[in-house]
């Protein structure tokens, strides 16, 4: 990251001669970076005493070559040759320190290759004792079961297709009550006949009601946690959408650069690493300042790890790297709850239409008609 645009596109990391760069030395670098920080957070970054760990999806596009779209073809909506290849990626973050544990990237379209299923290849990354915190779409009976079986606890928000009514069950308090589901019927497609007959009959769950969403927990005892504890703590899912954007938006891979699959997913794991590297940096800065690592700003850690990486008012020296750590704990990020957004873009788009067909015929178009009346200067 000698010379990245945090505020920019991409990150330009040519001189690491990506093509002799083992993909498995970076990978196994980046799950280091995170296991390392996992097994060095104090315990008072942790919720009572407990690792809780965010899991979500996301999406990337890729250049439009023939070996990109034969991996990861362009959404089934696009005609062929106005798309581009577009890959489905799911992680996982840590809440304490906000380091990515582990990434899985498949296809956007195909069989397997929805969220859930690359999911299922994470669930290593959980161990007993470790909370999981998601959104609706991982409340399903048999993610349920394997996270009991592993003892891991969860806190979801509620699946739609699940109806709710808290005048069933045992109740604990107004829109509070445990119930039981009941393992479905039907046996999932990549699941064999023994793994379906392995799961338990039925699960203990309890149901809450904060606010206006319904979650669904592990945590069945209320004196142990109450429905506002669990609904302060289902609040900090929010953080994996900013660790989300941080990696996509901040260091840039909304769009990979590379023209073959096998670059792209060196190239993903390359800003997977150096998002945990940045995420290391706010670590042991918040550990100087005694400050919580989710209360110092990602972008500004990396521009101040930039400029000094460039020798441009520090050096290496361990005086110089006690003032960096200063440096980054200097500029913290805003309090903001309840915090409400409008999901739109005030600077106006470019008066350019869609493209709807290939390039080349496009050329050709213009070639025998000229451009568009509407686009002439």
């Amino acid at each position: 990251m000698n010379d990245a645009r945090l505020s920019g596109s991409c990150i330009p990391y040519g001189l690491l001669a990506r093509q002799r760069l083992p993909q498995e030395l970076v990978c196994e670098l980046a799950r280091h970076i995170g296991t390392l920080l996992g097994e060095h957070t104090p315990a008072q970054w942790l919720w009572r005493g407990r690792h809780v760990k965010l899991t979500d999806g996301t999406t990337t596009l890729m250049p439009d070559t023939p070996e990109n779209q034969a991996r990861f073809p362009q959404h089934g909506q696009q005609k062929a040759g106005t798309g581009f290849p577009i890959a489905r990626v799911v992680g996982v973050t840590s809440l304490a320190n906000g380091a990515a544990l582990d990434i899985a990237m498949r296809p956007y379209k195909g069989k397997h290759t929805g969220e859930y299923a690359l999911f299922r290849e994470l669930l290593k990354c959980f161990v007993k004792g470790d909370i999981m915190l998601a959104d609706s779409y991982y409340a399903s009976y048999f993610l349920i079961a394997a996270l009991m079986r592993q003892g891991v606890d969860f806190v979801f928000e509620q699946h739609g297709a699940r109806n709710t009514d808290f005048r069933t069950g045992a109740k604990l308090g107004g829109c509070d009550h445990v119930v039981m589901w009941v393992k479905p019927k039907i046996r999932p497609d990549w699941m064999t006949p023994q793994e379906y007959a392995e799961f338990p009959r039925e699960l203990t769950v309890r149901d809450i009601k904060v606010g206006k969403k319904i979650l669904v927990t592990s945590f069945l005892k209320p004196r142990e946690v109450s429905k506002r504890d669990l609904g302060k703590l289902f609040m900090s899912r929010w953080h994996v959408e900013l660790d989300i954007r941080n990696i996509k938006t901040t260091l840039g891979m909304d769009e990979l650069s590379c023209r073959t699959p096998q670059m792209c997913e060196k190239q993903m794991w390359v800003f997977v690493l150096a998002y945990n590297m940045i995420r290391l940096l706010m670590a042991q800065a918040a550990l100087q300042a005694g400050v919580l690592p989710r209360e110092l700003s990602f972008k500004h850690t990396g521009q101040v790890w930039l400029a000094w990486n460039r020798q441009q008012f520090l050096s290496d020296a361990p005086e110089d790297l006690t003032e960096l750590f200063r440096l980054i704990a200097y500029v913290r990020v805003g309090k903001r709850p309840g915090r409400i957004e409008p999901r739109a873009i005030k600077r106006r788009p470019k008066p350019f239409p869609r493209q709807h067909i290939p390039r080349r015929r496009a050329r050709r178009n213009i070639r025998l008609y000229g451009h568009p009346q509407k686009l002439r200067a």
